[in-house]
């Protein structure tokens, strides 16, 4: 026997396919950022020895969610150019739940300047904390990777307004680090 087709089953392609995602954006047209979330775990391979996520680890998950928020907001290739200040505020333990999330908050010509903030929770009670918080900032490529404009930001909220200042605030630490880095001086 044979069971009925499903609609999903049907040769050809689905009456209403899923939208294509744009092909790059007008990067003279202001874009609203939302906010990009991952959930994940934290297993044994991923703590310290106290028993806590790694903040390598922590770093890595900001980093990769930072980027998609960038790959949606400029729909163009991204590439990490610098971690600005990350704080580790609370600890994060084995077993517990992650939640990392991601939004362009500030943009120049061609970067953007990204918040970062991972959430831990226990599974058990539900409790939650904002664990890390911090700044990345990424550049846009073209298909020859030299850097390409990117949209102005969108900011409407106040909560984005604040956002938008700090990003600001980002930036212009980064253009000073540049200008005299002690580091370089030495």
């Amino acid at each position: 026997m044979h069971a009925a087709p499903d609609a999903g089953d049907a040769a050809g392609p689905p009456a209403t396919p899923h939208p294509q995602p744009p092909r790059g954006v007008d990067p003279t047209r202001p874009r609203e950022a939302g906010w990009v979330m991952t959930t994940d775990i934290v297993f044994p391979h991923h703590a310290n020895t106290m028993g806590t996520l790694f903040g390598g680890r922590a770093l890595e998950l900001l980093d990769i969610n930072a980027a998609i928020a960038c790959y949606r907001f400029a729909r163009r290739t991204v590439v990490t150019a610098s971690t600005e200040a990350i704080d580790f505020r609370a600890p994060v333990h084995v077993g517990e739940i992650v939640e990392v999330r991601s939004r362009v908050v500030w943009t120049g010509r061609t970067s953007m300047i990204v918040r970062g903030e991972l959430v831990g929770e226990d599974p058990r009670s539900g409790e939650r904390r904002l664990a890390t918080v911090g700044h990345i900032s990424f550049v846009a490529l073209d298909d020859d990777g030299r850097p390409v404009p990117v949209p102005p930001l969108l900011v409407e909220t106040a909560e984005q307004r604040h956002h938008h200042a700090i990003g600001g605030r980002v930036r212009e630490h980064i253009q000073l680090r540049r200008v005299h880095d002690p580091l370089e001086d030495a």
